[in-house]
């Protein structure tokens, strides 16, 4: 669980079905996630691809939705992978866009259940754990799962709204940070999580998080950094 201080600890963990970060943020680029995302603070405030600002206490970005966060001194943001049980009640909770969901920003860690979606097809859910499990070609998580690559494919962008090989990179980044935060350079951590290079896992990075690896490294490492320091 993590603390309610007034300024807490830069914080990051990668959970079953989940990952949070909780520390300050700069501005981004405009990103899209392959998770949900959950983001909680005193005012938290969004702007979308048309340019409209949202704001709240805690605001819920469906996968795949182009927005771009303003800074802040402390977020605490949860991103829900889609096929795990929990994404099942932010699917009914969220919109096309970004939504205000004031009744989340009491969430922590402990209240979101590990188990697997109960609503997508369940060889797709198979599918998503063997992509994030092992660096297998898409043919071969298709026929992995009993499925065509091209109903696989169709599964895919009809109930979690993306492309598997989106899930992929989303998989990659969580093994980079991981590896950030175990003390591993940048260059390092490209390689272990499957990226070409370097420049490879900061361009990914960025268009998935608006950040790059260079912004993230201090938060990963305990260290407080403050909103609008340079990238």
């Amino acid at each position: 669980m993590i603390s309610e201080v007034d300024e807490p600890t830069p914080y990051f963990a990668v959970g079953d079905g989940y990952a949070v970060y909780r520390g300050p943020t700069t501005d981004t680029t405009y990103h899209r996630h392959a998770a949900f995302q959950i983001a909680i603070g005193a005012q938290v405030s969004m702007v979308d691809a048309g340019g409209t600002v949202h704001g709240g206490p805690a605001l819920l970005v469906p996968p795949m939705v182009e927005h771009r966060i303003l800074a802040t001194t402390d977020l605490l943001t949860f991103y829900v992978e889609p096929h795990c049980v929990f994404a099942d009640r932010l699917r009914s909770r969220s919109g096309a866009g970004i939504t205000v969901a004031p009744e989340l920003r009491g969430l922590r860690e402990e209240d979101i259940p590990v188990r697997a979606s109960e609503r997508l097809d369940p060889r797709l859910v198979a599918a998503l754990d063997v992509v994030k499990e092992r660096a297998v070609g898409m043919s071969e998580v298709a026929a992995s799962v009993g499925l065509s690559p091209q109903r696989l494919r169709a599964l895919a962008r009809a109930q979690v709204g993306m492309p598997l090989p989106r899930w992929r990179v989303w998989v990659g980044l969580r093994r980079a940070a991981e590896a950030l935060r175990g003390g591993r350079s940048p260059a390092e951590a490209a390689v272990v999580a499957g990226f070409a290079d370097q420049a490879h896992l900061t361009r990914r990075m960025r268009e998935m998080l608006g950040l790059t690896p260079a912004a993230v490294l201090p938060v990963l490492r305990g260290e407080v950094r403050r909103p609008g320091a340079a990238r």
